[in-house]
């Protein structure tokens, strides 16, 4: 089917079925082009609760599509590929969680909103990679903090805050893919280019940034660059509203190798033929989504980071 043709398609079937499409930043370009909102996870799920709609398309992965079931449970949520899963979000289990939390006598457990609605509700706060730093910072300091599942945000954010945590050992396979030799060979080719990273890479790779921010802040950062060249240290699909928002800069991905193939299986075919069928469907159980929602509660109470 023809690129317009189907887009357009897609946007009458969203208009019959009173739905609202969502695409994540790392999306394909064309579905970004096409959708209500973009932005990260957390961001799109609380813009779709604001939003007078019955239907939330999600176009991102199966933790996000949950996220969106939290906060608007009287809405059908839809994820086109519900095999768009997140490597990292899956590096932990609830069980496993639990077992942790005994060993180390009830830690006040901070969880990354890259995890399951499962391990939300077993944790006490939520954090994006927004928002860490002032999640941490309001955190009782006698108390020990598990931070989960994300291993070298909480070590950036650590190494931000100076407290101490124990932390999980899991990590973003496409972040973590970026090396230092990599930024370095990048950086030769384009001297004048500030290199901006995502705390979800290794820490050597972030020792050597001019920025470290989540991907909302990357769009406020360029916008009060007076740079006109900069290396983007996240997955592709960001230079794509990047290059859309700033068309008078330049940019460039840190490595080819920053390609989460996950987020990339959404195709617009699958998104058409998921709002033919109304499937497949996200729905978070009362007893995981109440808990989880109380935890993204307590964060959402928190400012972001300045």
């Amino acid at each position: 089917m023809e690129l317009l043709h189907i887009q357009k398609k897609i946007r009458n079937l969203l208009a019959e079925r009173d739905g609202i499409l969502l695409a994540h930043n790392y999306q394909r370009g064309e579905i970004q082009d096409i959708a209500d909102i973009i932005g990260d996870s957390l961001e799109l799920s609380l813009q779709a609760a604001k939003v007078v709609a019955r239907v939330i398309v999600f176009c991102g992965v199966h933790f996000m599509a949950e996220s969106a079931s939290i906060l608007s449970p009287e809405k059908t949520v839809i994820l086109p590929r519900l095999d768009a899963g997140c490597p990292m979000a899956d590096m932990i289990t609830v069980e496993q969680l639990r077992e942790k939390k005994l060993d180390l006598e009830d830690p006040y457990v901070i969880t990354y909103v890259n995890s399951s609605a499962a391990v939300k509700a077993e944790s006490n706060i939520c954090c994006t990679s927004a928002n860490v730093i002032s999640v941490i910072k309001v955190i009782n300091g006698k108390r020990p903090i598990l931070f989960t599942p994300d291993r070298n945000l909480g070590q950036w954010a650590q190494e931000k805050t100076g407290r101490k945590m124990t932390l999980w050992k899991g990590f973003c396979p496409t972040h973590h893919r970026l090396t230092l030799e990599e930024v370095h060979t990048i950086r030769q080719a384009h001297p004048d280019a500030l290199f901006v990273a995502h705390p979800e890479c290794r820490s050597e790779v972030l020792a050597v940034a001019d920025h470290v921010c989540s991907t909302s802040g990357m769009f406020h950062f360029i916008e009060s660059s007076d740079a006109r060249e900069f290396i983007i240290g996240t997955e592709e699909g960001m230079l794509h509203p990047l290059r859309k928002r700033f068309p008078d800069r330049r940019f460039f991905l840190a490595s080819p190798t920053m390609v989460c193939p996950n987020m990339k299986k959404t195709r617009l075919e699958d998104v058409y033929n998921a709002l033919l069928r109304m499937q497949p469907e996200v729905k978070v159980p009362e007893e995981i989504r109440i808990p989880a929602h109380e935890a993204l509660k307590r964060m959402l109470a928190i400012p972001r980071d300045k």
